[in-house]
């Protein structure tokens, strides 16, 4: 008896050391509310005292489905793509970046209700986006009262930064901008003198047809109509008919690819065979899937430039399509520029806060900062509403129906 219960006892102590070793060298949770820490991969040996690292989440939000999906997704790629280069970089400072898409379906309301879960979440110190600007317009209050910094690839609209927002930046030009420089073009070099205007009621939308419409105007240009459509509509033989009773010799559009490109071949089917011009909501290969041939001689006015006109351009487009099977869209080398510049912003406001994990405001106020920073499709410095300075528009012809159209101009400030 004495001997079973020796041995029954010595068993039991072997089988709660085992408990215990497994316990050991499982992954210790944090209950903090802060940054959260991942464990690193390394080798028990290798690994030094403090071998965890700093979870940091930086957010994408564009329309990862519905017809914007294809500019979205470029967003979120171009960022993705920045953050992959730049994480053995980090994880050397003791940090783990994550990107975290959102698809905001280029829907105010979803785009909100994003911003709400991503401020709720402590890790994410920034975020690329939006692409629409009636989505980013709401979404940025939500941002605001966080301190969460947004860097926009491709929102226009004035209202975007005229509320001198502290969390909000753009690395491209403004409607006021980009309106007025497609009206320039429309009236000098088309010679168009009566131009028919249609717009998608958005803020986008709108805003650059009304852009546009004034430039034109004080330019000598006769508008014979403005017309609106609903973004998401299939038949726009109503808005044509109308255009066709006016007989423009110039139409432009201010919306995006999938009822532009509608628009042009319907237009083209009903006999309207007058130039038609578009902004950078055209900027897409999206255009030319929906208009197919008939986007032959379509012109659009884009705040992106085409990056493979340069040597480390093209390099850059090559790497991207090496990475993910197809080539950039209009948007992705801003979305990279992007990310880029928030984690360089991150970066700085960590070796200001002794190495460690820098707070939302730290890199809000550091974005902001930006000053000359050479990015692959731009350079940035932002004023003190979050505008760039450097900002350009340029102008685009499709000559097929191949993506992107050739450039045939480019406008600065």
């Amino acid at each position: 008896m004495i001997l079973k219960k020796t041995a029954l006892c010595i068993s039991a102590s072997v089988l709660a050391l085992s408990m215990l070793a497994g316990c050991g060298n499982g992954t210790s949770t944090s209950t903090s509310t802060s940054i959260s820490t991942t464990a690193s991969s390394a080798p028990e040996s290798a690994k030094p005292s403090a071998s965890a690292k700093t979870v940091i989440k930086i957010a994408t939000q564009s329309p990862l489905s519905g017809g914007s999906a294809v500019q979205g997704e470029a967003i979120k790629l171009g960022a993705q793509m920045s953050l992959d280069d730049r994480k053995v970089e980090f994880e050397k400072l003791g940090f783990d970046l994550q990107l975290v898409p959102y698809d905001d379906q280029a829907d105010p309301k979803k785009g909100v209700a994003n911003a709400e879960i991503i401020s709720a979440d402590p890790a994410i110190l920034g975020i690329v986006g939006h692409m629409n600007s009636g989505v980013a317009i709401p979404s940025s209050v939500v941002y605001e009262k966080n301190n969460i910094v947004m860097v926009s690839p491709s929102n226009t609209a004035t209202e975007v930064t005229d509320r001198n927002l502290k969390a909000v930046n753009r690395i491209v030009a403004r409607d006021d901008f980009q309106g007025p420089a497609a009206a320039d073009y429309a009236v000098h070099t088309v010679k168009a003198k009566n131009i028919f205007v249609i717009q998608d009621k958005t803020a986008y939308g709108q805003g650059l047809a009304d852009a546009f419409k004034e430039a034109a105007a004080k330019q000598g240009a006769n508008i014979v109509g403005y017309e609106g459509i609903t973004v998401g509509e299939k038949d726009f033989n109503g808005v044509l008919n109308i255009a066709l009773s006016k007989k423009p010799d110039f139409v432009f559009f201010g919306g995006l690819y999938a009822e532009g490109g509608l628009l042009i071949k319907q237009a083209r089917d009903k006999g309207i065979i007058v130039p038609f011009m578009g902004a950078d909501g055209w900027d897409s290969q999206g255009l030319v899937d929906v208009a197919g041939d008939k986007v032959k001689d379509a012109l659009y006015a884009s705040i992106s430039t085409d990056i493979t006109k340069t040597p480390d351009g093209q390099k850059w487009a090559d790497q991207y399509k090496t990475k993910f099977g197809k080539a950039p869209d209009g948007y992705s080398a801003y979305a990279y520029d992007c990310m880029t510049i928030i984690l360089n912003a991150i970066k700085t406001a960590s070796s200001a806060n002794g190495g460690k994990a820098p707070t939302r405001e730290q890199v809000r106020d550091a974005v902001r900062a930006t000053k000359d920073f050479q990015g692959v499709a731009t350079k940035v410095s932002f004023d003190g509403k979050g505008d760039n300075t450097y900002a350009k528009v340029f102008i685009y012809k499709f000559e097929g129906p191949k993506y992107p159209g050739a450039m045939i101009s480019e406008v600065g400030k």
